[in-house]
């Protein structure tokens, strides 16, 4: 007797409820409550896009800067609780990362 038939004994009237799919949607990378900021800087005369304010894991910013990345074309890389991506690419970044159920605030311009 599994888990699910003792739950049926000891409940028998509820009727669990099923996704279309059946599956639930869960997202790659670890969300927060808190925005991302994301902004635009020159340096050394090149444009790049910044991402702050994420507080996940070492592998989550790996995951999400690799990500971007590949989404993107782009080079980039990540220091200091800092997503760097060379380029100025940030409508398609908030867009990708509301996709994944981020919460994003543009910074500047």
């Amino acid at each position: 007797m599994d888990l699910g038939d003792q739950l049926k004994d000891l409940f028998p009237d509820h009727v669990p409820e099923e996704d279309s799919n059946g599956e639930q949607e869960k997202s790659p990378y670890w969300l927060q409550d808190d925005p991302i900021i994301c902004k635009y800087e020159k340096r050394k005369g090149k444009p790049v896009t910044i991402l702050e304010g994420y507080n996940g894991a070492d592998s989550d910013f790996k995951k999400l800067t690799k990500d971007l990345k590949t989404l993107l074309g782009v080079g980039g890389s990540f220091k200091n609780e800092t997503i760097i991506i060379q380029g100025d690419f940030r409508d398609k970044i908030m867009d990708f990362l509301k996709d994944n159920g981020f919460s994003v605030k543009r910074v500047g311009g």
